[in-house]
């Protein structure tokens, strides 16, 4: 029997930016890169319990305790990607607020939008879409 052909965590996560998030890091170091290839994310990552949904909401919540703009901005994009709908991925963000303060939160919504704002194209000045016709 052959093994199921699904991604790995880390490629369900950094999807189509896997290559260019790697390269990043390895640029940086090339020993760090490994590591967080090899252990953050085919050894933690992989791990049975709970499924990549539920741990990437978790660590889109840990990032924002942390301050990590660019880490949270990958792991809102892998919390979606996993299957996380945008409303729980909300109540996620929402729920930094009695532990971690309204800035860090109003942060993380920040850049939840910005998110958004990439994938859905903006009206152009004067077409259809912008003037409701």
């Amino acid at each position: 029997m052959s093994e199921d052909p699904s991604p790995t965590a880390r490629q369900a996560i950094f999807g189509s930016q896997e290559e260019r998030i790697l390269e990043r890091l390895s640029t940086l170091d090339p020993d760090l890169m490994a590591y967080v290839r090899d252990f953050a994310y085919d050894t933690v990552y992989e791990r049975p319990g709970l499924d990549l949904r539920t741990k990437e909401l978790l660590a889109c919540v840990l990032l924002v305790s942390l301050g990590s703009p660019d880490e949270l901005k990958t792991h809102l994009r892998g919390a979606l990607r996993a299957g996380a709908s945008e409303q729980e991925v909300r109540e996620a963000l929402l729920l930094c607020i009695p532990y971690l303060g309204f800035p860090r939160t109003v942060a993380a919504f920040a850049q939840l939008q910005a998110l958004n704002e990439k994938k859905t194209p903006q009206p152009q000045p004067g077409s259809e879409s912008e003037t409701g016709v």
